[in-house]
């Protein structure tokens, strides 16, 4: 399975400048390397007009969002925390055009549907029959067995290791090192924290963390 999107006239917009998105920039320069293609030129950061400095980032130049022009750029929003990455998303204009980045050494299999938007880095593995919404990043290494069925904004940090026939719904969050027992689901709006073993379906919102796991309560 390879990369959407990115063989348009179009610049490569990514959006964010903190370290996942220089992450993601290694990940594009990657794919064109394996495409046999150059990257001069074809590749931009974006950051809001407060923050930017006018300064190059590894030498890529970084525009204002108030340029922003959907016409002109293909957009991957590479910010890691999935209710920001949604905010984001939902700010631009409709018409814009976002690619999804598959790193040349992710083992991907035909039976797999991936949503637009979404990042998949190097050393990931998706097996088969597997489906995963719009706008997810599965970070270094990450696994994810058979028949799982993925929501949108699905984030995982590095090595996080998912077993069969799982369902998670949207915006759920995998710290590093995360492990997911075969036929887990998880609902809406859940945080995993790093080493976090999940062997049973969780039902409410909220960030969880531990082996065995357990939900960290809302402080008053």
């Amino acid at each position: 399975m390879e990369s959407r999107n990115i063989s348009s006239d179009r610049k490569i917009c990514i959006v964010g400048t903190g370290g996942f998105a220089r992450e993601v920039f290694c990940c594009i320069i990657d794919i064109f390397k394996a495409k046999n293609r150059s990257i001069e030129d074809k590749v931009c950061f974006l950051d809001k007009d407060e923050f930017c400095t006018g300064e190059k980032i590894m030498g890529i130049d970084v525009i204002l969002e108030s340029t922003f022009n959907s016409e002109k750029y293909i957009v991957v929003v590479a910010i890691g925390d999935p209710k920001t990455r949604k905010k984001v998303v939902d700010n631009f204009p409709k018409d814009t055009c976002y690619a999804t980045l598959i790193h040349p050494t992710a083992v991907i299999s035909d039976w797999v549907e991936i949503g637009e938007g979404s990042i998949i880095t190097a050393g990931v593995i998706v097996t088969c029959n597997i489906k995963i919404g719009k706008h997810a990043h599965l970070n270094l290494c990450t696994t994810i067995g058979h028949d799982c069925e993925i929501g949108d904004y699905f984030t995982t940090a590095p090595s996080a290791n998912i077993s069969g026939i799982c369902k998670f719904g949207n915006l759920v969050y995998f710290g590093t090192n995360t492990c997911v027992k075969q036929g887990v689901s998880i609902c809406d709006n859940v945080t995993i924290g790093m080493g976090g073993v999940v062997v049973k379906d969780i039902k409410e919102s909220g960030i969880y963390i531990g082996n065995p796991l357990r939900k960290l309560e809302n402080k008053v």
